[in-house]
């Protein structure tokens, strides 16, 4: 059975993992790593909701593809339950920026658009190389889908970003940006959704196939 990495399924559920499909795991982690701390600055200075929540969505999809690598070789029912939290992370990251971008259209002010825009941009070439690399890995499992469904997202979220770089540089309100966090929230949200039913379903099975595995006695034979 042909999973998102390429990788075979074998009798016991485990994968025997390529290792192109662990090298791109690796180098997306590094660049999530790297891009968290570029978008916390950038977001903090320019006072951006969208560039604050992108940032805290690159923390969680390194550590997303920290816990795949961990699970990559494992059985269906464990990569199905890492699967599981990263969907149920990516809810409470979509709430998480619900509530930032509710306080910040009560007290929040309109954000520098040109370091938006220009980390904007550099966020969307990261992560459109991200996604270009593990594209041919996005059908499988839950916990392979996860990691294409973090990428595809990341790289919309940036385009918006720039284009409410453009908006807020026309409109001198913070509403573009504010919009677009509550973009962000919605795509995390539905995310976790497609995830968490997958991963449910996925966990339910494996363990029905675990049950049904016969049992084997050992005999001594000194007796």
């Amino acid at each position: 059975m042909q999973n998102c990495c390429s990788s075979t399924q074998c009798t016991d559920g485990s994968a025997a993992v390529s290792p192109e499909f662990r090298k791109a795991l690796w180098i997306a982690l590094i660049v999530n790593l790297i891009m968290f701390n570029i978008e916390i600055v950038g977001g903090l200075y320019a006072s951006s909701v969208s560039l604050l929540a992108d940032a805290v969505d690159f923390a969680g999809d390194a550590a997303n593809y920290a816990l795949s690598l961990s699970v990559l070789s494992l059985g269906l029912l464990w990569r199905a339950r890492a699967a599981l939290i990263k969907g149920m992370t990516m809810g409470a990251y979509g709430l998480l920026v619900v509530g930032k971008t509710a306080w910040a259209s009560l007290y929040g002010s309109a954000p520098e658009a040109y370091t938006m825009g220009l980390i904007g941009l550099v966020a969307l070439v990261a992560n459109l190389s991200v996604a270009i690399m593990l594209y041919r890995f996005r059908d499988g499992d839950a916990n392979m889908r996860s990691v294409w469904l973090c990428s595809r997202n990341d790289s919309i979220v940036n385009l918006m970003i720039i284009l409410a770089a453009l908006g807020v540089l026309g409109t001198e309100t913070r509403w573009p940006d504010l919009i677009v966090a509550a973009v962000v929230s919605g795509l995390a949200i539905s995310s976790a959704i497609s995830i968490v039913v997958q991963a449910r379903d996925e966990i339910a099975t494996a363990e029905k196939t675990a049950m049904s595995l016969p049992v084997t006695v050992k005999i001594d034979e000194s007796k």
